[in-house]
């Protein structure tokens, strides 16, 4: 066989090799929030409005660069000592001790008696990611290898457990009949799991309700996670960004920690700096002493080494000047509050279109009641579908 020939022959079988190979692969359907922005693009109505990925927008529906972060790069540009070497396996301290004290407070007795093992993650899924990951290698499941997670939440937490062997299992948080929360189902799911059961939950602005407990509920919430022995794992994406106070949206986790509840924190810095892409985030993990946080961090340090090796650097190196420095970490509060506030601005104006202006039937409450970034609105599936296929269509002339 000539050399040309063998050429097309091998071409041939090894195409048909690796078509054997790819074959059963089966095509995923696309994220369905992703998805939703992909056909918001495409939509040639003028004045369509994006209401999928929880980013925000200013007045002219433009990302908002904070202008504390704008400093922030300045004086990062400025500094010619400034390499682009490898940060430590769990990250730029200087970020994750303060990420620490932002989420858990600066007199947290956690903190002081050095019992938080903390690492730099890829924003707050990565800081997901890593928690489920140490959760299904060292946590003693008394029973299945499950977590609780509130129905509706964020949908890539079932995603993330999943894909490390641990699966979610709904509890009641959303009533539909009050469009808020279901807070006996809450404790009831709480009294009905078995004891030491991993809980999910959201620290504030839970996504996708923008429903919270209240400070009293929160009491009874940790009163059964105590009795039952459960585990708290935090996910903390919007601090600062539900009411536009860093401290108050911090108060659940502050108080579990000091009721000395188990617990892990994930935290994000996506929503509450603007710093989407940069991918800025951290997991904490509270320990019963200084030795059980160590071998909680040697081990965390070999999780992350198998995945990423180090964390990015350049969004840490933002962070970690706006959270060590007094100027700036005021002007963050500001400008966390000109986000927060204006959400809730944006909430009572829609509260007041609906009631009082088109007195649209039904009771619009909600919309104000709720906080954060998101909304359930009370809309079913099918009045959710009109809005996008018909009622932003120009009407005929």
């Amino acid at each position: 066989m000539s050399s040309r020939l063998q050429q097309i022959y091998h071409h041939i079988t090894g195409s048909h090799i690796m078509a054997e190979t790819w074959q059963n692969v089966p095509l995923a359907p696309p994220d369905s929030i992703f998805k939703l922005t992909a056909a918001y693009k495409t939509d040639t109505f003028p004045s369509k409005v994006n209401l999928g990925v929880g980013a925000y927008r200013d007045d002219n529906n433009k990302p908002w660069v904070l202008p504390v972060v704008k400093k922030a790069k300045a004086i990062l540009s400025n500094d010619e000592g400034l390499d682009h070497e490898y940060l430590s396996i769990t990250g730029l301290p200087e970020f994750t001790s303060a990420a620490a004290k932002l989420i858990l407070g600066t007199d947290s007795a956690a903190i002081r008696e050095q019992r938080v093992a903390s690492a730099q993650t890829i924003s707050g899924t990565g800081a997901n990611h890593l928690g489920a990951l140490f959760l299904s290698r060292f946590y003693t499941f008394n029973g299945p290898k499950q977590i609780f997670v509130s129905n509706p939440t964020w949908a890539n937490h079932h995603a993330i457990f999943r894909n490390v062997g641990i699966e979610p299992v709904d509890y009641a948080y959303y009533d539909p009949k009050t469009i808020g929360l279901d807070f006996e189902g809450f404790l009831n799911a709480l009294r009905s799991a078995p004891d030491s059961s991993p809980f999910l939950l959201h620290a504030c602005a839970h996504n996708p309700t923008g429903v919270d407990p209240t400070p009293e509920q929160w009491e009874k919430i940790a009163d059964l996670f105590l009795e039952k022995k459960h585990f708290a794992f935090f996910d903390c994406a919007y601090q600062g960004f539900a009411s536009g106070d860093l401290d108050k949206d911090a108060s659940a986790v502050r108080y579990f920690e000091q009721r000395g509840v188990p617990m892990l924190v994930c935290q994000s810095f996506a929503k509450n700096a603007g710093l989407y892409g940069e991918r800025v985030g951290a997991l904490h993990l509270v320990g019963v002493d200084k030795a059980a946080a160590d071998r909680i961090r040697s081990q965390i340090s070999v999780l992350q080494r198998s995945e990423i090796s180090n964390p990015p650097a350049f969004g840490a190196r933002i962070m970690a000047l706006i959270l060590n420095d007094a100027n700036l970490f005021n002007q963050w509060k500001e400008d966390i509050k000109t986000m927060a506030h204006r959400i809730i601005d944006m909430r009572e104006k829609l509260h007041a279109l609906l009631t009082n202006e088109l007195r649209t039937p039904g009771n619009w409450d909600h919309i104000t009641r709720q906080i954060g970034m998101f909304s359930f609105t009370g809309l079913n599936a099918e009045q959710s579908k009109a809005m996008v296929e018909k009622a932003h269509s120009i009407p005929d002339e």
